[in-house]
């Protein structure tokens, strides 16, 4: 038997054996459903399938990358290279510029963002003189979305009096207009937006029988990981491109179905052996991840439940420690709990940071546990936070770039027209706008041919429009022959933006230069990767890479050990060896918004499973008794799911508050009068308690950290005179030794190992530093 099989359980062994006909891979948390879908995959393939006839979809590009790469490890890599394999955006991205001409695109095709998207729809609000608080771009751009996500095209909400009249009574009559004109333009510019990628994708395969059979013929088998995550339109594809041979395998775990408001559709796992009777069920019940205190505790928590699919996850870890629960004063002392306590288990167990993890429902939460981390001197990364992708000027140089590929992106073009300044003002681009609508042509053609279109702009606006299309034309052919890094350095050096960006001489202007020159670093790793592999290494495909990621597909831009900090719905798929949930109160978690029905309830207890079983070895659920909301302190209650856990996998640091005795018949007597003599006492202030609190902890101080000497402290600032192997203090960072020193005068900048957050290059005239050694 093969070697790569020996290392599975029966179940999973079963699951990876069985070739042909619809089968459904149940997958408990932690119980090894990527091992068995590569497995699978190569079992197929050393079967003898073709790999250009599997077709694998994942919910990230980086599980498809890594899936990949074991694959490669059992077939060889040219064979695995073969596979299509991606993220359902990236797949059907892939066969669209191969068939876009049928749907009346360009191959070349911009896919837009999020924030591309909502400037579209934010200038489409204001052309058609629509009230800006009662057509919000990202509320009008949300319902787009789910419109697109259910198969509802503009023709059919016109046709559709329903929603016609919802849009009515929440005052905002115009929808439908501004859906319609927002498809119209993004045609016209040659664009797609993420969820065109699912809706033409769909529109193709229903469209055209003979693209759709040469697709059914390619994906003789295929493969979906998280199936509970899919909406209405994935299925849809997923089920047309497997009805010719019905070799379809799901893998999913219905307990951790958390994207609804994204528009997954739980209702596609649950109803998968109804869609395929003669279905084949695997279930893979053993946890590998968890002890067996977490795995049970979750047990009883989902338990609770009534839509759900039959198993029973169990696993033969060791029992391990109790789950921690602590009670805390505020937000602000659960922080500083969450802190010490990472801190301690750190110095008692020998643990660098990126074995501890946060969670929370909420982002607003991380204010207190980003505070509380810091003053501890402890790294952390935030994670869906602004990626690197998203910040502006990283933004600016990629629209330029967008344009050189594809002139008719007007999102992109309305980005840099005027940046950086060159006099092209609002009212110019407003009139340049109006024409192209006119003519039905591009504002990039209509600057192209401004000579023959009678705009009434001054000669003096039209030179600098003319110029802007010189350069952009100039680099348009210099794109042709030159590759994805080579143009982009041309671009950043012609346009003068790093000049643009270094004139006010700021810190954060200094950041942004290195953003910068990062993103011309990243560029060429890019091209330098694709070249070595043997793939395309043009300005499309790096684009579209860009598009498509996400912040867990990116590498850290550095290896320094952090704690995670993140909502519970991206840890998804994560697992940390300690893990925190912070904030377990009512209204809270459960959320607030999400308790209105039962289904909705059901899916904050999910939410809960899956922050509970990424944890390894130790997990703490935390709550505060007050926390401030709307600037007002107010009294917190317990979370359900904290009743709900079987007590007794659990440890209360703090204890357990018990639950008011309840008499049958009210005590006439409570409602005497107070006796005399008794003074009732103000409430105690929130400050007052949290300190009283403090002053009743044993704060620990370790004997291997001290305070700066007093040499330090009796320092002169640096005054420029520094050297490699100095030792000096940083404001922020503490204190570190000089090992490198680059460049000169006001652009010398030194290479420092702190021993708080490693190497830093900090620009000398910024930083600050004292000599202390």
């Amino acid at each position: 038997m093969n070697s790569y099989l020996n290392s599975l359980n029966e179940a999973q062994k079963q699951a990876v054996l069985q070739k042909d006909g619809p089968m459904i891979i149940i997958a408990g948390a932690g119980s090894g459903k990527t091992r068995v879908l590569t497995y699978r995959i190569a079992h197929l393939m050393k079967q003898g399938v073709d790999s250009f006839n599997i077709l694998s979809l994942t919910f990230t590009n980086k599980a498809a990358k890594e899936m990949k790469a074991r694959i490669a490890g059992v077939v060889g890599n040219s064979e695995a290279k073969n596979l299509w394999m991606g993220t359902f955006h990236s797949v059907f991205a892939r066969i669209l510029r191969s068939e876009a001409d049928k749907l009346g695109f360009p191959s070349n095709f911009t896919i837009y963002d999020s924030q591309d998207s909502v400037r579209l729809i934010t200038a489409i609000i204001k052309e058609k003189n629509l009230n800006k608080e009662q057509y919000k771009p990202k509320q009008i751009l949300n319902r787009i979305s789910s419109f697109k996500n259910s198969l509802i095209t503009v023709r059919a909400y016109f046709n559709n009096s329903d929603l016609q009249e919802a849009d009515l009574h929440a005052s905002r009559p115009e929808v439908g207009n501004i859906y319609k004109e927002y498809v119209d333009r993004c045609f016209k510019a040659g664009a797609m937006d993420f969820d065109d990628l699912l809706l033409r994708t769909n529109e193709l395969l229903a469209r055209f029988p003979e693209t759709l059979a040469k697709y059914q013929d390619r994906f003789r088998y295929i493969m979906v990981d998280e199936y509970q995550d899919t909406n209405h339109s994935q299925y849809l594809i997923v089920k047309a491109l497997a009805d010719k041979f019905g070799n379809i395998c799901v893998v999913g775990d219905d307990s951790q179905s958390i994207y609804s408001f994204r528009g997954a559709n739980i209702q596609n796992i649950l109803n998968f052996q109804k869609d395929y009777p003669d279905v084949k069920t695997f279930k893979l019940e053993q946890n590998y991840r968890s002890t067996s205190n977490i795995v049970n505790a979750a047990n009883s928590v989902i338990a609770r439940n009534k839509t759900k699919l039959d198993k029973e996850v169990w696993t033969s870890n060791d029992a391990g420690d109790s789950i921690n629960v602590m009670r805390t004063i505020s937000d602000g002392e659960e922080g500083r709990f969450v802190a010490q306590s990472i801190w301690e288990n750190q110095m008692n167990h020998q643990l660098s940071s990126d074995n501890f993890c946060v969670l929370y429902r909420t982002n607003s939460q991380s204010r207190a546990i980003e505070d509380a981390l810091r003053k501890k001197n402890i790294d952390y990364k935030i994670y869906g936070g602004i990626s690197f992708y998203q910040r502006k000027e990283i933004k600016d140089i990629l629209s330029y770039l967008r344009i050189l590929i594809n002139p008719n992106d007007e999102e992109a073009l309305k980005r840099i027209i005027n940046y950086p300044a060159r006099g092209i003002g609002a009212t110019t681009i407003d009139k340049l706008t109006i024409a192209a609508n006119h003519y039905k042509k591009s504002i990039f053609d209509i600057i192209k041919y401004i000579d023959k279109i009678d705009l009434k702009i001054n000669s003096g606006t039209k030179n600098k429009l003319q110029n802007f299309m010189n350069m952009m034309l100039r680099l348009q052919i210099e794109a042709k022959t030159k590759n994805a890094f080579e143009i982009a350095e041309t671009v950043v050096k012609q346009t003068l933006l790093i000049k643009d960006l270094e004139k006010d001489g700021t810190p954060e202007a200094v950041s942004k230069v290195e953003n910068v020159q990062e993103l011309l670093n990243g560029i060429k790793d890019f091209i330098t990767d694709k070249i070595e592999e043997g793939e395309d290494a043009s300005l499309t495909t790096f684009l579209e890479d860009v598009a498509l990621a996400t912040d867990f597909d990116s590498e850290k831009n550095d290896d320094k050990p952090s704690v995670s900090l993140m909502t519970i719905h991206q840890s998804k798929g994560l697992e940390y060896m300690y893990v925190y949930v912070v904030g377990l109160e009512e209204n809270l978690f459960p959320s607030a918004m999400s308790m209105n029905t039962r289904s909705e309830l059901e899916e904050e207890r999910r939410l809960f499973y899956v922050a509970l079983t990424r944890a390894e070895k130790v997990a703490y659920l935390t709550y505060a008794q007050t926390r401030y909301r709307w600037g007002k302190l107010v009294d917190a209650e317990p979370s359900r799911f904290l009743e709900e856990i079987d007590d007794q996998y659990l440890h209360y640091i703090t204890p357990k508050v018990p639950e008011p005795s309840i008499n049958r018949f009210v005590d006439k007597s409570i409602f005497d009068d107070a006796p005399k003599g008794i003074r009732f006492q103000k409430p105690i202030q929130r400050k007052k308690m949290e300190r009283d609190l403090a002053k009743k902890k044993e704060i620990i101080v370790p004997k291997n950290l001290k305070k700066v000497s007093q040499v330090a402290a009796k320092a002169n600032l640096f005054d420029g005179n520094i050297s490699v192997g100095n030792i000096v203090e940083h404001n922020r960072f503490g204190s570190g030794e000089v090992i490198a020193l680059e460049g000169n005068g006001p652009n010398k900048k030194a290479e420092i190992k702190f021993g708080t957050v490693g190497k830093k290059k900090l620009l000398l005239q910024f930083a600050k530093l004292r000599v202390i050694g």
